[in-house]
């Protein structure tokens, strides 16, 4: 059976599926309900020196056309709108009597989190991170708790950053780095209204889910390649699949929102028994075994020339190759047991491989 405890400075994780700062993480019992779903760790919601006045509605989920498909959301959430004293006279007790590491998150200005953070860890938690979110001055903010607190500080840094150079930027003043917050400002509108869907200024929101993985994991590459710290990935992590590929581009650990805003608190356990399922299934012991080997990869990706390799045994002859392939050079025939690729018409494109359920379509 694989091992998916972690260890990130000094605290030990039952399993890497953290929760992050947001809705899913708003108030003492609901971290409580995210430990006993299954979630190694917790990460509560980003406090500052006021409660935030939340528009509403805030939160919208993002649908494929086609696939009629959950693929992430849109918010207009800001930090906690609960006042920071109820935090720490209630709210951070309740979390740690969970028995697992607690991660406050803080903001915004070096000023907010020098005069917070030690309160924080006079609250007993274990770790902080610091959201900038946009606002900028990261090695400043990084310096102000640092000096403030003995506690390991996390920086969580905005996509719309260049990821790499501010984390060299901060290594030297914290203990590991959290990518990526939200991305935007992004907008849904009711077509059967004409207005938008979330109540902020403009209608604009902050994407997360499914949508902004992609991005998400093009950053935590580029900061595992850029420093030598610990790297805890947010973006996206709606399956334990998801896990394995933020490990092999070197991160240490996953947070999760949006998953849990659209599956409920069981999904952090979910999440994690996948993860090991397929550790399991590829014959390695931990999530050490893979951690940061596709880095190689991303530096010098192996390219396709011609038609991809075909596992028989594999293929099903399900048909989505065919289905995706622009250029109709794959055949295929469920009842006559038949798979082709016409190699005068494939094109080279990789649509069929990325598609495969079943991993039967390989680069040579």
């Amino acid at each position: 059976m694989a091992d998916l405890r972690v260890s990130i400075k000094d605290m030990r994780f039952k399993n890497p599926v953290l929760t992050a700062a947001g809705p899913t993480s708003r108030d003492g019992m609901t971290l409580l309900n995210a430990a006993a779903g299954g979630a190694g760790g917790l990460v509560a919601k980003t406090v500052s020196v006021r409660a935030a006045e939340i528009p509403h509605p805030n939160m919208a989920a993002l649908k494929s056309g086609v696939l009629g498909t959950k693929q992430g959301m849109l918010n207009a959430e800001l930090w906690s709108e609960i006042p920071l004293e109820r935090w720490l006279e209630r709210e951070y007790a309740i979390a740690l009597s969970a028995g697992l590491p607690l991660i406050a998150s803080v903001g915004y200005t070096p000023e907010d989190v020098a005069s917070i953070g030690p309160r924080l860890e006079e609250a007993g938690v274990h770790a902080i991170e610091f959201s900038t979110h946009y606002v900028g001055g990261h090695v400043e903010i990084a310096k102000a708790l640092k000096e403030a607190v003995e506690v390991p500080i996390f920086a969580k840094l905005s996509p719309k950053v260049d990821v790499a150079e501010v984390a060299k930027s901060l290594e030297p003043h914290v203990d590991g780095i959290v990518g990526i917050n939200t991305y935007g400002p992004c907008l849904r509108i009711n077509i059967e209204t004409g207005m938008p869907l979330l109540g902020s200024s403009a209608g604009e929101g902050w994407m997360s889910g499914a949508a902004l993985k992609p991005i998400a994991l093009r950053c935590v590459a580029d900061i595992a390649k850029s420093v030598d710290l610990p790297v805890i990935a947010v973006g996206g992590v709606m399956s334990g699949e998801d896990v394995i590929e933020y490990m092999m581009v070197g991160a240490s650990a996953v947070q999760v929102c949006t998953a849990a805003i659209l599956g409920g608190d069981a999904v952090y356990g979910k999440i994690a028994s996948e993860a090991r399922d397929w550790l399991n299934e590829h014959g390695h012991d931990s999530l050490e075994d893979i951690r940061g080997i596709a880095l190689k990869h991303v530096e010098s990706p192996k390219t396709l020339s011609g038609t991809p390799h075909i596992d028989l045994e594999k293929c099903t002859r399900c048909a989505l190759c065919m289905k995706s392939c622009v250029y109709s050079a794959i055949s295929v025939d469920k009842k006559k047991n038949h798979f082709e690729i016409d190699p005068e018409r494939c094109q080279s494109c990789g649509m069929c491989i990325s598609v495969c359920p079943y991993h039967a379509l390989s680069i040579p």
